[in-house]
């Protein structure tokens, strides 16, 4: 059976939400994050501050400069796992089948759809209205017969657009694309597959696949699938969780152990939100560390009960983050996670 399946990807989320509760901030460039003495970190950017090269992740100091004009406002991560809750409300009137990938991001396999609809892109239509009229956001949506071309059809018209790949378009949408649009090809598989002589998807698909495993290993299998858009990964709603985290990568390194701080603790309320949302019951905070040399430290504990509240799992980060070089050294990347997640226990029904 064909699978019918859609990507949703809402539209520079964190910022889209902060224009439409703030009237004064739409049509500017905006900047979601922090920006203490210009010297913090861009979260998210509107499409408007987009024109001008502003990017999430981006010292605040570089995007000024890209954009003088730029308006800051703090992230409040509470009010957007709140918005994801009801973006995934709507999302369950059509499917059970949903995978989020983030709190702005999922899968839907809408195969067999609870309103009966024929078509997937019926769905992913209704879905886009009802999350302009009942969020007041947009989403963009791809819709494939596989995961790896519905998220690369999410991307093709952002913001606010809907593409559709039928089975018989799959090989003449993504053979295009530069290699890169690849999952798992970074900046060194880049490197490499162009010293091959491929520069696009279908120069992938049409390469030997032995070859491929030869210069790659078992990615060069993987990749080849991809190029001949083949992927039967399923959409997973009921995985377990092993973990649950964030990180973030700048672009300009970061010297003082305040903006740090600044940018853990964004991450902490986005990923500790989601793990209030879900009822999880974490024991163990981890904290990672890159620093300008591409080293990378993980400092962890693991607490005898849940880490139940904001306020402790921001105490143990401090407690972290000073077995680590932070302040002394300058830092590329840092992350925060949790795990060994407790199991609620079953209730018991005693007699009255």
């Amino acid at each position: 059976m064909i699978r019918k399946l859609i990507h949703i990807d809402m539209d520079a989320f964190y910022a889209s939400v902060e224009q439409r509760d703030h009237p004064e901030l739409r049509g500017k460039a905006l900047a979601v994050g922090f920006a203490r003495e210009a010297r913090g970190v861009v979260a998210a950017a509107s499409y408007e501050a987009r024109v001008f090269g502003v990017r999430s992740a981006m010292p605040a100091a570089r995007a000024l400069r890209l954009c003088p004009s730029l308006q800051f406002i703090a992230p409040n991560f509470a009010k957007y796992s709140e918005v994801s809750a009801q973006m995934r409300e709507i999302l369950e009137e059509y499917t059970e089948l949903i995978e989020p990938v983030s709190l702005d991001e999922c899968y839907l396999d809408v195969t067999e759809n609870k309103q009966g609809l024929q078509y997937a892109t019926q769905v992913a239509q209704l879905l886009r209205r009802r999350i302009r009229q009942e969020l007041g956001l947009t989403a963009s949506a791809g819709v494939a017969p596989v995961k790896f071309v519905a998220k690369l059809a999410s991307d093709q018209r952002k913001p606010d657009g809907l593409t559709v790949v039928p089975p018989e378009r799959v090989l003449s949408f993504i053979h295009p694309l530069a290699v890169e649009r690849l999952w798992g090809v970074g900046p060194v598989t880049q490197r490499r597959l162009h010293a091959m002589g491929l520069h696009r998807i279908g120069d992938v698909a049409r390469c030997d696949r032995f070859e491929l495993a030869k210069q790659l290993g078992k990615q060069g299998l993987w990749l080849h699938q991809l190029a001949c858009g083949e992927d039967e990964r399923p959409v997973w709603p009921e995985r377990e969780r092993k973990s649950r985290g964030a990180e973030q990568t700048f672009f300009e390194d970061l010297h003082r152990r305040d903006e740090v701080v600044q940018v853990l603790d964004g991450l902490l309320e986005e990923v500790f939100g989601a793990v209030l949302r879900q009822q999880e019951q974490p024991r163990c905070l981890t904290v990672k560390v890159r620093y300008d040399d591409f080293s990378t430290v993980s400092r962890a504990m693991t607490t005898p009960t849940a880490i139940d509240t904001l306020s402790a799992a921001r105490r143990y980060v401090q407690e972290l983050l000073a077995r680590t070089e932070v302040g002394r050294r300058p830092v590329r990347l840092v992350g925060v996670s949790f795990s060994s997640f407790q199991r609620p226990g079953p209730q018991l029904q005693l007699p009255l």
